[in-house]
């Protein structure tokens, strides 16, 4: 038994143009293929990369807003401190105009 078929008048061309044919489009599709699979595996980095970065704003939204809390307590206490300091402030000026009048007076 041979590999080539012959046709009725003795040739094998065509099975051979046919079979060269079949290479060609095979080489083709496996080309097609791997260039499919290289862009695939560029999309899933490029997809890790972005989920790391989402991952990485999340924890700096997450540092950011802990320092935020932190800053608002802390201006809390310092507008606490200041009108405990206005207060004692405003009592020593009226204790002072007081004597100062009184001082007047005599």
């Amino acid at each position: 038994m041979s590999d080539r078929q012959i046709n009725g008048t003795g040739n094998a061309e065509p099975v051979q143009v046919d079979i060269d044919a079949a290479t060609r489009r095979l080489m083709l599709a496996l080309d097609a293929l791997e260039a499919a699979a290289e862009r695939r595996r560029d999309a899933d980095r490029d997809e890790n990369e972005l989920a790391s970065r989402i991952q990485a704003l999340g924890a700096d939204r997450s540092r950011l807003a802990d320092e935020l809390d932190g800053s608002l307590v802390k201006t809390r206490r310092l507008e606490r401190a200041n009108r405990e300091i206005a207060e004692r402030l405003d009592a020593a000026i009226g204790t002072i105009r007081a004597v100062l009048e009184a001082g007047e007076d005599e």
